[in-house]
């Protein structure tokens, strides 16, 4: 028997000062959804996440509550357990950065790195975030307060935390003396670092200016890893919490099994907040202590809300827990992994998120499972008839397009796109759907009494559906915890326990003679769409209740919507008027900002014709970063005359939604096609 492949995944460790939300929530199932991807390949996997827990921050927090460090922690760290188990996140190991074992490895690599001369002592005198535990230079700040004299007397950090003023004794790490080797090492694995764009922002940003050396120890507070040798010093995070990844399998340990079987990872996930410790911090020093570098770092995009990235202070946030009651815990996973694309920022907003549960999960895959599921009860009995190709002419095309459309999934899944990797899934949801009408089972069904071949053919029809959602199940395992067992029950067919193998995934797999439920059951209620927005909205605004600021600004938009709704409509128009013209929809491919406008976005798309079609759009304020658009499907004018705007040519217009000064791009369903007209 051949050894197993090891597959070593890894998220960031979480800051317990505060409930975690459904942008932190992210990160956590995109991990667990590759953990479970790579199982079901049969690799070995170890998946690692956790709290980091030392800190001025923590210090304060458990000062404020009036309790001690440790049983702050303690509770803190249970709730996130109880959330990771909520949302059946499959880790391996949950390592808390208080742990005895994690602290000495800490001692023994501080000791080490001093030792050999790559950390020294000196004076730190600059800017400091407390929320963020970062160091800045007044160039990094997002802003800068000063006197009456022009004297710097403040700031704000780029998370738009306060800065304070601080001088003490530190101990520094030499980064300088590895940032030519850093740069190297970029050139040499492109691969590193996805998307290329967040390496690219650290070398022009960070390293090429003059990578600086960091401050690695504290002496203002005493919650930390004490320096061996000079205890007043504590061990400062980004040495601390980095060298989890290590830690967790022993490094600096009596026993480094899982260091030698697991250990370089194979993918580490980060939010983009993080980048920079992760691609400029966490390999020099991984360098430095001789070790391997991880083989990939994904830096991934925010969910963030219309008016920004979700955050308590602007009372925009929403918690997991309350969707997953209401909605389901594989609705959520789906929304999460389907509405973030890789690298990008994704937007959350109630309407997206009914729309994914109606149209995706009700529509397209409840749909196609409940008709088939009804006509092989109609037609065949209610047994699955054995899989035969060719009895019509649609079968061969709906055969390719499943397994070019498995090989994209494992292709997406292995480069954890999972946005992508489940959009193919839909195109078979979509394709299986099209199946039943191009076959009219119900019309080969009036003659398969009498007629032996039209009744091969219904049988066969019955087999392709079955077929096609049990390759949908499969795909759907990293993704959903029940819906794959629920549609394979439905369908009569067993799951494994460890699931089923996605390793030579195919239609012609299917296991005949399984006898379908006699009734299915929704797996995906449709929702009332107005009633289940509302409800959304008010969990985000639950959140403003006792913060002045988004109390006063619900209270003004408020007002705007009543005055809103006492505008005249615009004057009625003729049917003739209306169709000249020409809507359609279209897949943006591109989207950028027009570095010549400070309004304009460039948008390519794709609209069904031969070539890629060009339309500026002045929603840049809205959009400022309009890469969360790609692979949005969108409706657009499409015979409007061409013109050009800041030097490039506008082929037509984006049609967007305006309330209260705000607009939104209308986002249509993913199942309508490009090119599609619409009426």
């Amino acid at each position: 028997m051949s050894e197993k492949n090891t597959f070593y995944i890894t998220t960031p460790i979480y800051y317990p000062s505060g409930k975690l939300q459904l942008g932190n929530t992210y990160t956590t199932v995109l991990a667990d959804a590759a953990a479970r991807y790579h199982r079901l390949l049969g690799d070995d996997v170890f998946f690692l996440t956790g709290t980091d827990e030392h800190g001025e921050k923590i210090q304060k927090k458990a000062a404020a509550a009036g309790t001690s460090e440790k049983e702050y922690l303690d509770k803190m760290a249970k709730d996130i357990k109880e959330l990771w188990s909520l949302m059946h996140i499959s880790y391996d190991k949950f390592i808390r950065t208080t742990d005895v074992d994690h602290e000495k490895a800490v001692q023994k690599i501080f000791k080490k790195l001093l030792d050999q001369g790559d950390i020294y002592k000196g004076t730190y005198e600059g800017w400091y975030s407390v929320s963020d535990e970062e160091y800045f230079t007044e160039s990094q700040l997002a802003e800068v307060y000063r006197d009456d004299d022009g004297n710097m007397i403040g700031g704000k950090a780029p998370s738009g935390h306060d800065v304070e003023k601080i001088q003490e004794e530190t101990y520094f790490f030499k980064m300088s003396k590895y940032a030519d080797w850093l740069v190297d090492y970029y050139k040499n694995h492109p691969e590193f670092v996805q998307p290329e764009s967040r390496m690219n922002e650290m070398l022009q940003n960070f390293i090429l200016p003059g990578l600086e050396d960091l401050a690695v120890t504290r002496t203002s507070f005493d919650w930390g890893v004490p320096v061996p040798g000079d205890e007043k010093h504590v061990i400062y995070v980004w040495i601390d919490a980095l060298a989890n990844y290590i830690t967790a399998l022993g490094y600096g340990s009596d026993n480094d099994d899982l260091l030698k079987k697991f250990w370089p990872a194979n993918v580490q996930l980060v939010g983009k907040e993080i980048v920079r410790f992760h691609i400029i911090y966490w390999p020099i020093m991984l360098h430095a202590l001789g070790l391997e570098l991880p083989k990939e770092i994904i830096g991934h995009g925010w969910l963030v809300m219309k008016d920004g990235k979700m955050s308590k202070s602007k009372g925009n946030v929403i918690y997991p827990e309350d969707l997953t009651s209401r909605y389901s815990l594989d609705a959520v996973r789906y929304y999460l992994l389907r509405a973030m694309p890789f690298g990008n920022d994704g937007v959350f907003s109630p309407e997206d998120f009914v729309d994914r549960v109606n149209f995706d999960l009700a529509n397209d895959l409840g749909n196609l499972l409940n008709r088939t599921v009804a006509m092989i009860n109609k037609y065949e009995g209610g047994v699955i008839p054995e899989f035969v190709s060719d009895k019509t002419e649609f079968d061969s095309d709906f055969e390719e397009l499943v397994a070019e459309k498995v090989a994209a999934f494992n292709e997406q899944m292995t480069a954890v796109h999972t946005a992508d990797a489940l959009e193919s899934v839909w195109a078979i949801v979509r394709r299986a759907n099209k199946y039943i009408d191009e076959t009219a089972p119900w019309v080969l069904a009036k003659t398969a009494g009498e007629d032996p071949a039209a009744k091969e053919t219904l049988s066969a029809v019955m087999a392709h559906l079955a077929a096609a959602l049990r390759v949908i199940a499969a795909t759907l395992q990293p993704v959903m915890v029940d819906a794959p067992k629920e549609i394979f029950e439905q369908l009569g067919l067993t799951l494994p326990e460890a699931g089923l193998s996605l390793e030579d995934l195919a239609m012609a797999d299917l296991p005949a003679g399984a006898t379908v439920v006699k009734k299915g059951q929704p797996i995906f209620p449709r929702l009332d769409v107005e009633q289940e927005v509302a409800f959304i909205a008010g969990l985000v605004s639950k959140d403003t209740k006792g913060k002045g600021r988004a109390v006063k600004e619900a209270a003004k938009q408020a007002e705007q919507e009543k005055e809103a709704a006492a505008v005249e409509h615009k004057a009625a128009i003729e049917y003739d008027d209306f169709d000249k013209v020409e809507i359609l929809a279209a897949k943006i491919t591109a989207a950028e900002l027009l570095p010549k406008s400070k309004k304009l976005i460039k948008f390519t798309l794709d609209d069904g014709s031969d070539k890629p079609r060009q339309i500026l759009s002045g929603i840049r304020q809205w959009y400022p970063e309009p890469e969360v658009l790609v692979g949005k499907t969108v409706a657009i004018v499409a015979n409007m005359k061409p013109r050009k705007m800041a030097g490039e040519l506008s082929e037509g217009m984006v049609l967007s939604a305006e309330k209260n000064g705000i607009v939104t791009v209308t986002i249509l369903p993913d199942s309508i096609e490009a090119g599609s007209g619409i009426e």
